[in-house]
């Protein structure tokens, strides 16, 4: 997931580290790509799963692990790239510092994890799905896995005595009471497994650092540890409605390779067998929703644009992963996107017939910074009175004009969406429809407002003439939504 912000530097246990610009899960589909490779899918339960996804609108993604004790980038740091979000502290090897990261299991005891308060917040801005990374890139498993000893559970991370050491289950437990949906982040690539990333040799990248073709039996072995980790989770967690998989470089030859991009970076052989993922995934969850991120074909269900909007609504369903502030991760310092900025994107996403999920992390203790909270609260706000402009709304074309952003509800209704410029509080008293055809006895309603709002034709376009109250004392900030009706 990609960063755009300027190094900080953090000294944390005798290292410096700068806080760089890292990518945690691939890259954005660019839009129009091929979703062709393969068979669509065809399975009715999906398929209704899919038209359930694409009601919720906005989520939460959290990132944590025992890197959040030092506030930097998720996993990045042990990537031996030359990219500034792999950036490690001068003066330490790259050997020595791999050793203090994976050490940072040792140390990882965050006592302040509080589930129930984080799905509280969520739930309150509005949320109606989450995602949770069970394991990021670095491999360390936030959930009770059998298969390795670099997990939260295993007697060498202090935590595993406490009754809540099952992090991922106690996330989605707490998310799911609260009525909402639940994605399992995982990652294909594990860069502590010796049977991806073997001893034997350097690991000059984030690839498979071996030939699997060469070696079949070792990549059977990693594709084996990869099915069981996910049937795990798949099995050991509660209901779980989609599995969102991370680290699209890993996939059958060829690769897809872009210059521009440049982060599919080997040519060699990664099929990890999906088919046979899919096949167990969904005996264990039936109608579960897959997303092979960046790959496409049959177990890409939806798409996952990342820390970018897509200039003109994609085909078929969608989802924009964005950073609450500039990082997926905690760090100190965060610098978090006004509520104004979030709620715009919010509508502008929705407008294009997608869902925004919004990213953040808590730090090494459990605890969400209290920026997280508050802009949790502002879009709180704003939904309470604009939620009938988001939920279970579709395309509507056009979906822009000017300053304003238009919706469809599955009744029929049209809402137009007028952004507010940065230091307007009200709406102006007159709002022009230029792209919306009004019928004779069309009605208009502001969101939030009881008093209806009268209208007038202006030659072929339609003239809102806003309600004084309104004006006066508007029902939120931001934005403001109006539903209309076209009658008989």
């Amino acid at each position: 997931m990609v960063r755009r912000l300027a190094a900080v530097v953090l000294l944390v246990s005798g290292l410096v580290f700068a806080l760089v610009p890292g990518s945690a899960s691939g890259q954005a589909v660019p839009p129009g790509q091929s979703r062709t490779e393969t068979e669509t899918e065809t399975d009715p339960a999906v398929l209704r799963k899919l038209e359930w996804f694409r009601d919720l609108k906005l989520g939460l993604l959290i990132h944590w692990g025992p890197y959040s004790q030092w506030g930097i980038v998720e996993s990045w740091s042990i990537c031996s790239e030359d990219e500034p979000w792999c950036a490690r502290p001068e003066g330490i090897s790259y050997t020595d510092y791999k050793k203090k990261y994976e050490a940072l299991k040792s140390t990882f005891n965050p006592v302040n994890f509080d589930p129930d308060r984080w799905a509280e917040a969520a739930r309150a801005a509005g949320m109606r799905y989450m995602i949770f990374y069970a394991k990021h890139h670095d491999g360390f498993s936030m959930f009770d896995t059998r298969l390795t000893d670099y997990r939260i559970t295993d007697p060498g991370c202090p935590f595993h005595t406490d009754p809540r050491a099952n992090v991922a289950r106690e996330i989605f437990k707490a998310f799911r009471d609260r009525g909402m949906g639940i994605a399992a982040g995982f990652s294909k690539p594990d860069w502590h497994s010796p049977d991806y990333w073997a001893p034997e040799w350097a690991t000059p990248d984030r690839s498979v650092n071996y030939d699997t073709s060469r070696y079949p039996d070792r990549w059977k072995r990693f594709q084996d540890f990869t099915c069981g980790q996910i049937e795990e989770l798949m099995s050991g967690c509660g209901p779980v409605d989609i599995l969102w998989l991370d680290g699209g470089w890993v996939r059958p030859s060829p690769p897809v390779f872009d210059p521009a991009l440049g982060w599919t970076k080997s040519r060699r052989d990664q099929d990890i067998d999906m088919p046979r993922i899919a096949a167990m995934a969904r005996r264990r969850q039936p109608g579960l929703l897959i997303v092979d991120r960046t790959v496409g074909g049959r177990y890409e269900n939806y798409a996952t644009p990342e820390q970018s909007i897509p200039a003109e609504p994609p085909d078929g369903p969608w989802e924009t992963c964005l950073t609450l502030g500039t990082s997926w991760t905690y760090t100190p310092n965060e610098v978090f996107k006004s509520p104004r900025t979030l709620i715009h994107t919010l509508i502008e996403v929705v407008a294009k017939g997608g869902n925004l999920v919004l990213g953040a992390g808590p730090d090494g203790r459990g605890e969400f910074a209290p920026g997280v909270y508050d802009r949790l609260k502002a879009i709180g706000d704003w939904m309470s009175v604009n939620s009938k402009a988001i939920y279970e709304t579709r395309l509507h074309q056009p979906f822009k004009e000017t300053k304003i952003y238009y919706t469809q509800g599955k009744d029929g209704a049209v809402y137009a969406l007028y952004l507010a410029d940065e230091n307007e509080t009200s709406p102006p008293p007159k709002i022009m429809l230029c792209s919306l055809k009004l019928k004779d006895k069309a009605v208009v309603r502001m969101l939030g407002v009881k008093e209806e709002v009268r209208w007038e034709r202006a030659g072929g376009a339609a003239l809102l003439l806003i309600p004084d109250s309104a004006v006066q004392n508007p029902p939120c900030l931001y934005a403001w939504a109006f539903e209309i009706r076209q009658g008989d």
